[in-house]
């Protein structure tokens, strides 16, 4: 259990110039003699694989400096799920046994150095030195061929999400100009009904192109002023609702005062937006969404719960990827870019937050996001 104290650092984090560096051992004395030599770095402990985990998962963790030999998690498996979740954080890997198919193994899984027992602390501080320059240049490589996908891939998609309503309203009035169409005919009001929900779409397909465009364009850094999410979160559900075309769903908000916190309020504002949003496009008309605001152990939760379709369990995995859109009848013609929820979790874990999902197929989603109560104002 992390004390109060780490328990802010973590929050602070994503905020920080400093580099965090994770140390992970099940020796106390290792840990204290690691976090002496690495003064000039924000360091945080772990005395075991699965605390360092559920630490880094939270973000903003640098270099992981880990033994092997651990209980619970050992530090191979430790490595295995780091670089499965973050291929560009360092790991260093401390280990007392010179074993050749343990290292071997170490590096199939990507360690990018070792540093044997009896510590040498020149030794280490200088391993963690380069291993920050090596961590620089790996994400300026990945940056870019990142970078390169993304303009690719998002161009596609732009192409492909337009191109179904534009069709659909360009044939209809080709057929209208063409005299195919009564005008007094049923059919006909029925098919202009139709064009003027694509056009609509289309509207709010522009609409969102340009949030994300601006989202894409924003610096990293976060211009936190106080926020009152009592405020907040029924604006947000009250904007998603009016913008929805169904009218049959039941909301309803379930608030306990928090105080206010010092956050970026466009960016939260985003995060929570896209949640919601979710909640309600994957609902049935006659459905029904909750959303909830509390406290709990020193941090704020936003909880929207829908009893919509559901995600697969093999889906829940790949919900935070880039242009990843859940598609339970497997149409292909979700709407949307894909992008929500991948800038959703980035902004919440600049804040020192979380963002978790519990769903499954048919049962309806549940989503929690943990925003850190260690800026509240106080009085």
């Amino acid at each position: 259990m992390l004390e109060l104290t780490q328990q802010s650092d973590l929050a602070l984090l994503q905020n920080r110039d400093t580099k965090t560096i994770l140390v992970v051992d099940d020796e106390p004395v290792i840990r204290d003699l690691c976090m002496r030599a690495l003064h000039d770095y924000t360091t945080v402990e772990a005395g075991d694989g699965e605390e360092a985990l559920d630490i880094f998962m939270r973000g903003g963790i640098d270099v992981v400096l880990t033994d092997v030999m651990m209980p619970r998690l050992d530090g191979l498996e430790l490595l295995k799920r780091i670089k499965d979740r973050e291929p560009t954080v360092v790991v260093i890997m401390m280990t007392g046994f010179a074993d050749k198919e343990l290292i071997l193994k170490a590096l199939k899984a990507d360690a990018d150095d070792f540093i044997t027992k009896p510590l040498n602390l020149l030794q280490l501080k200088s391993a963690v030195d380069k291993a920050l320059v090596k961590k620089a240049l790996k994400e300026e490589i990945a940056n870019l061929k990142s970078l390169d996908r993304f303009k690719s891939n998002f161009l596609s998609i732009i192409s492909h999400k337009f191109r179904t309503p534009i069709t659909s309203i360009s044939l209809f009035l080709e057929n209208l100009a063409a005299g195919v169409y009564d005008p007094e005919d049923e059919i006909t009001r029925e098919n202009i009904g139709l064009v003027y929900k694509e056009a609509c779409h289309l509207g709010r397909l522009v609409t969102d192109l340009l949030s994300f465009s601006t989202v894409m364009d924003s610096d990293r850094s976060l211009h936190r002023a106080p926020c009152d999410l009592n405020t907040l979160v029924p604006k947000l559900l009250s904007r998603a609702v009016s913008r929805s075309e169904k009218r049959g769903l039941e909301t309803k908000l379930d608030l306990t005062l928090v105080p206010e916190i010092l956050l970026d309020q466009e960016r939260i504002s985003f995060a929570l937006q896209q949640v919601i949003d979710n909640a309600i496009k994957f609902s049935d008309d006659s459905g029904a969404i909750k959303v909830s605001l509390a406290t709990s152990d020193h941090a704020c939760l936003v909880v929207v719960e829908d009893e919509g379709i559901g995600i697969a369990k093999e889906d829940l995995p790949k919900v935070f990827e880039k242009f990843y859109q859940v598609d339970a009848d497997r149409t292909g013609q979700v709407r949307g870019f894909g992008l929500g929820l991948f800038y959703a979790r980035e902004f919440i874990r600049m804040h020192g937050g979380s963002i978790s999902i519990d769903s499954e197929l048919g049962e309806g989603t549940r989503v929690e996001i943990s925003l850190p109560l260690n800026a509240a104002q106080s009085g």
